[in-house]
């Protein structure tokens, strides 16, 4: 979840549409940082054209399509010029975001934003039957426990009659102890 995707309370003050000249930035630095440069360059160019306060490079908050198609290409030919949507809000935050989606990219959008209303719709139903499944709750514990009881009640009946099972086995069956005649010895 990106930072620009929170709700932000405040009004939006300032809107404009800018086509930002990337190329004279990222052409001062070596290959492998040009990526970065233009990022850096796009975040120049907002501070001064929307009127930021202290030109604080920080209160500007690029959008992570605008990122990542910044990046497209790699970080050695990012693009020359790039058109964006700044919005400025009353407490001073700049987000800047993509002109225009390409078709790939709205769908993706489309997708993550049916995501995420699903995911608060989800949440409210939750919220909602939270109180309907406590009440459900007290009255399947004490079903449960009832149940739990009786089951531990019939485990010791059982236990108690294997017991004396046992016992019956190590008792003698016959009640009168018989003698033995050798008769061998009488003849």
């Amino acid at each position: 979840m990106a930072k620009t995707d929170k709700k932000i309370e405040s009004k939006v003050v300032l809107e404009r549409t800018y086509i930002v000249p990337l190329r004279v930035g990222w052409l001062k630095v070596p290959h492998h940082r040009r990526a970065n440069k233009a990022i850096k360059t796009l975040r120049e160019f907002m501070v001064q054209h929307m009127k930021v306060y202290d030109r604080d490079l920080r209160k500007i908050k690029v959008d992570q399509y605008l990122n990542n198609e910044m990046r497209f290409r790699g970080m050695r030919k990012p693009p020359a010029k790039i058109k964006v949507i700044a919005k400025k809000f009353d407490n001073g935050i700049v987000v800047v975001s993509l002109a225009e989606l390409p078709a790939i990219l709205q769908f993706k959008k489309a997708r993550e934003d049916k995501r995420k209303v699903r995911i608060t719709k989800d949440a409210v139903k939750k919220e909602k039957s939270d109180g309907e499944k406590k009440e459900e709750k007290k009255s399947d514990l004490k079903e449960e426990e009832t149940k739990e009881k009786e089951e531990a009640a019939k485990e010791q009946n059982q236990t108690i009659a294997k017991e004396k099972a046992r016992e019956a086995k190590h008792v003698s069956k016959i009640s009168e102890p018989q003698t033995y005649h050798r008769t061998a010895l009488k003849k």
